[in-house]
């Protein structure tokens, strides 16, 4: 069982997810660094996975019972550290190093330094590769633990990713879930303009996945697709989230193209916040 309690309050989530909203801002531009856009595009995403469905032992990180998750998108890390921190896996007042000179916070998760990180990512398009492996391997040893793989539209169009989603669909790895956050921006511009990845769903279904598509801000439809992505038996399955990039903060969701990787200024990072409003619990730092 899980150390801490899950839940299906929707209220409950969706407070949890403002206070990850704060956080993500308010790390990157306390650090003068770091990746906010592609953070808040997958908040309710990533919220929701960790609250209502993890397995999983923040006193016990390397517990065998837990279920694993890999962060593809390993730049998404202030939502990571967020999420953990919140959960107890470290403590909360942490967050305030994140990328400073000698933090375990750094700008790429660590899962040497992190407790909770599972796969250490950066480069991407690894992250499928790395969550296959994990999922044959529980399958070997007749283990009940989920794999689930965080990953970004961009990384799609990595050839590493395929030969992964290949390679699953062939294996039936029905114990692996992967989260598509499909918010449609990259460092340099729109997806579509650069190599465009649609039709997506239609790729997963060639490759022998079972694909469903939500909108990926919404927690109702979040909870029903991994429901269904647990109880689905004789392939893997893709959630393609349709999400927005900067999501919650209008000046990073119409701009996202100057915020994908570069903090927000003084003036905007005010903006930010007060537009947020106070979260339900005090902020961490």
């Amino acid at each position: 069982m899980a150390a801490y309690a899950l839940t299906s309050d929707k209220q409950l989530l969706a407070d949890k997810c403002l206070l990850h909203r704060r956080h993500i801002v308010k790390m990157v531009h306390c650090a003068s660094s770091g990746h906010m856009g592609g953070s808040l595009s997958a908040v309710e995403l990533a919220t929701t996975l960790y609250y209502s469905f993890l397995k999983g032992d923040p006193a016990n990180p390397k517990w065998d019972g837990r279920d694993y998750v890999v962060w593809s998108k390993g730049h998404a890390s202030p939502l990571a550290y967020s999420i953990l921190a919140d959960l107890g896996y470290f403590p909360k007042a942490e967050l305030a190093t994140f990328r400073k000179l000698g933090t375990r916070l750094q700008g790429h998760v660590d899962r040497l330094k992190v407790p909770g990180i599972d796969a250490s990512t950066g480069p991407l398009g690894q992250g499928i590769s790395i969550a296959l492996g994990m999922a044959l391997a529980t399958r070997l040893d007749k283990t009940p633990n989920h794999v689930w793989a965080i990953t970004g539209d961009g990384e799609h169009q990595e050839g590493q990713m395929w030969e992964a989603i290949m390679a699953a669909g062939f294996h039936k790895t029905d114990n692996l879930t992967v989260i598509l956050d499909y918010n449609k921006k990259q460092l340099s511009g729109p997806v579509e303009n650069i190599v465009d990845i649609a039709p997506i769903a239609d790729k997963y279904r060639a490759f022998n996945w079972n694909v469903i598509e939500i909108n990926g801000h919404d927690i109702v439809q979040i909870i029903d697709a991994y429901k269904k992505a647990l109880a689905f038996k004789g392939k893997p399955t893709v959630v393609i989230a349709d999400t927005i990039k900067g999501k919650g903060v209008p000046i990073f969701e119409q701009e996202i193209s100057g915020f994908h990787g570069a903090p927000p200024c003084d003036a905007d990072y005010e903006k930010a916040m007060a537009g947020l409003g106070p979260a339900k619990w005090p902020d961490f730092f």
